[in-house]
């Protein structure tokens, strides 16, 4: 029994423990993940201060539907505003009075419209004094806040960003009389990936001697953790060797493992000339056993190589 222990200790001890890579050593019973499918953060921030240099690092970040949404509302927030305006001064400084708010309120708006965007169609134009002053300095919000937009399309579209996709899942199989964790990924991209490599880190939460969870890490050992280039998909292998941290596990307790991979991927990007990042994470739960995966890439009858992103994923039964 000592025999056993000693030899226990010390194949756990090869296994390459790392420092906190930035997550935390504090955990709980049935923790969320820290890094979301798509890499964003999914930590819960309170009593942050804000201030408006935040402003384009927010605008430049959401997403491209979040984005417009908020430009609409803006926009039609702006001219009711205005509209209501006009309708105080008397919408007679801009136009003949139709005698029912509603129509009056709408020929504000649409004359605000015109003013904010500079189209200034003709049909409406200021008389007194105030409309005057209103739509001139309704014509400079107008002019910055285009600026400011079109600033933050061209920021948006500028900005450098990998687009890999992952498979959907882990895998645990047999590889090489032993066993190895794998999962899949390929560009989205139909430009080839210059020089990707990558990183892997594994968090396994435990319970202590206290009764209190804590996380450890390890940074896995893989097949290949850089090639010169990648034009299809590139199956990540780590073997379940001696000097691995889940050796001393059968596949039925790595199953049910608290634990996450965390994968930072690196590469030159053509689009862009230069390198771009990519950071992703699986949740054990989402780990196959006794499978492997599909062929993704095959040939077509000249011989062209034809890459099915829908196979990614796809597992079939070992026997």
């Amino acid at each position: 029994m000592t025999n056993f222990l000693v030899g226990f200790l010390f194949l756990y001890n090869m296994a390459r423990k790392t420092k906190d890579p930035g997550f935390g050593y504090s955990s709980k019973q049935n923790a969320q993940d820290i890094i979301n499918d798509d890499g964003s953060s999914n930590v819960v921030h309170i009593n942050r201060k804000r201030n408006i240099n935040d402003l384009y690092t927010y605008f430049v970040d959401i997403s491209w539907w979040h984005f417009f949404f908020l430009i609409i509302v803006t926009y039609t927030i702006i001219n009711i505003f205005f509209a209501f305006i006009y309708v105080g001064i008397g919408i007679e400084q801009i136009t003949k009075p139709k005698g029912v708010f509603l129509e009056d309120f709408f020929n504000g708006f649409f004359f605000s419209a015109q003013t904010l965007t500079t189209v200034g169609y003709g049909g409406i134009a200021p008389k007194g004094i105030t409309a005057n002053f209103v739509a001139a300095f309704e014509a400079m919000i107008g002019l910055l806040s285009f600026s400011f937009i079109t600033g933050l399309l061209y920021g948006r579209f500028s900005k450098p960003k990998a687009k890999i996709k992952f498979s959907d899942n882990l895998i645990l199989r047999k590889f090489k009389n032993e066993r190895a964790i794998m999962f899949r990924l390929m560009n989205q991209r139909k430009t080839v990936m210059i020089e990707p490599e990558i990183k892997v880190t594994l968090s396994i939460s435990e319970k202590d001697t206290k009764g209190e969870y804590k996380r450890i890490f390890y940074s896995l050992k893989l097949e290949r953790e850089k090639i010169m280039y990648l034009p299809t998909i590139w199956t990540i292998v780590h073997q379940i060797d001696s000097n691995s941290p889940l050796y001393n596990y059968s596949n039925k307790e790595i199953q049910n493992l608290d634990a996450f991979l965390y994968i930072l991927i690196n590469y030159h990007e053509e689009s862009f000339s230069q390198k771009v990042y990519q950071i992703y994470s699986y949740d054990f739960d989402k780990l196959a056993v006794n499978v492997k995966y599909v062929p993704a890439a095959d040939f077509d009858e000249e011989g062209y190589t034809i890459l099915d992103h829908d196979n990614l994923s796809k597992v079939e039964k070992m026997y």
